[in-house]
């Protein structure tokens, strides 16, 4: 990876994690009854936009990408990552993905649901539960637990804004992920084609928003897999 392309990822990353806790900050301070519907739904839709982002940061450091030049820094931000995205075990996060890689969407993927899940509902259960165990998931409720109730008592945080513009996000949040990230491109095949709309503005437009590039140019991924995630669009025809 070039200089410049090292650089711009890590912008990226400081645009990515600024835009997650300046929009938490900004929803979880806003009374209810100050917004409307929309911008409510606006509001849970941003912010799971920008938790998935979490997660992207994450997997460029699983792959190295994300600091390439600083191999400590780069893991370092990536456990960070993972552990703001839902409390996740980076070093668990790693194994299953070097496995994806090394059999995608056959026997011996984590993320594939290896022929007794293949429905989305119960193959989105297997996927979570490879990256989520029950230990993990009575963790993540006790520590956002702890962050909620002083944010409620001090900071006067009602419960109401946590769960639609904290909770709610990372569950969407794991869904777009599973949909976009895995089910779609690997439903029925281990290397997917190249989806996305025909024309080329209007397909990146579609592949940033719907996975930060992982949907549409998930084949370029795992062909290229030293490409940053912003840096996929460029690897169609390479």
């Amino acid at each position: 990876m070039s200089w410049r392309d090292e650089r711009l990822g890590l912008l990226w990353a400081i645009a990515i994690f600024a835009a997650w806790l300046g929009s938490a900050i900004y929803y979880l301070s806003q009374p209810l009854t100050a917004l409307s519907w929309v911008g409510i739904a606006a509001g849970i839709g941003l912010r799971t936009f920008f938790h998935t982002g979490l997660f992207i940061l994450a997997h460029d450091a699983m792959h190295g990408n994300l600091w390439p030049s600083s191999p400590r820094w780069n893991h370092r931000l990536g456990r960070w990552s993972v552990r703001l995205y839902a409390c996740l075990s980076y070093r668990d996060c790693i194994r299953n993905h070097v496995k994806h890689h090394h059999q995608p969407a056959q026997p011996g993927d984590p993320d594939f649901h290896n022929g007794h899940h293949a429905d989305p509902l119960r193959w989105y259960w297997h996927f979570m539960g490879k990256y989520l165990s029950w230990g993990q998931l009575w963790g993540f409720v006790g520590i956002f637990g702890a962050i909620a109730f002083p944010l409620h008592l001090i900071g006067q945080v009602s419960y109401e804004n946590f769960s639609l513009f904290y909770l709610l996000p990372i569950f969407f949040s794991s869904l777009q992920l599973f949909v976009f990230g895995t089910y779609l491109p690997h439903r029925d095949r281990p290397l997917p084609r190249k989806p996305g709309p025909k024309n080329a503005i209007l397909r990146q437009m579609w592949s940033f928003f719907s996975c930060y590039h992982f949907g549409v140019f998930h084949a370029e991924h795992h062909r290229q897999p030293q490409q940053p995630w912003f840096r996929l669009p460029r690897c169609r025809n390479s």
